[in-house]
């Protein structure tokens, strides 16, 4: 028996709509793609510090970021760089003497480390950052600082811990008076 013209059409259709739905991939990678994009902005800006959970950081609200370097812990017990001990705090504040002789050991075996082309320079300064306990004497930290300058480390930065400025000082902003 013959078909008419509109149960061929209406077969067609049917025998259309019976196979499976296909996934559209191209919209699926787009949307993917941005996602990566905004992941991968987004996370370049924390830069995180190597951290002992010995260490409370004082809290600040300084803006600016602290690049790459040296860092020196100061606990209240020890004086580690990158996690190694380099002097006991007792040992340290019972002394007199204005620097810190395992501090600069370290120090200077570590400038000993770098290119050759860094150290050509006569002004060669490196830097070096200080993750020091909120705890720790203000005389423990002018003896590292003291070292790292001896050491030829003259761009010491300090760790702090980034607040925002209302929760430092409650909703009062610090100004200065002037005259």
């Amino acid at each position: 028996m013959k078909q008419s013209l509109r149960a061929r059409r209406m077969a067609k259709q049917h025998r259309r709509h019976a196979q499976r739905a296909k996934l559209n991939l191209v919209s699926l990678m787009d949307i993917f793609t941005i996602i990566v994009f905004f992941l991968l902005m987004n996370t370049g800006e924390v830069e995180v510090l190597q951290n002992h959970k010995s260490i409370t950081l004082p809290e600040s609200v300084a803006a600016q970021k602290p690049g790459a370097t040296l860092v020196v812990m100061v606990n209240a017990e020890e004086l580690m760089i990158e996690g190694e001990v380099v002097a006991r705090v007792a040992d340290v504040l019972d002394r007199d003497e204005p620097t810190i002789a395992g501090l600069s050991r370290a120090l200077q075996a570590r400038a000993a480390l770098l290119p050759k082309s860094a150290a050509a320079g006569a002004a060669r300064e490196q830097a070096v950052t200080i993750m020091g306990d909120e705890a720790v004497p203000y005389a423990l930290l002018k003896k590292v600082m003291t070292t790292c300058a001896a050491a030829d480390y003259r761009n010491i930065s300090l760790a702090v811990t980034k607040v925002a400025s209302a929760a430092l000082y409650g909703d009062a902003v610090p100004t200065v008076a002037g005259g």
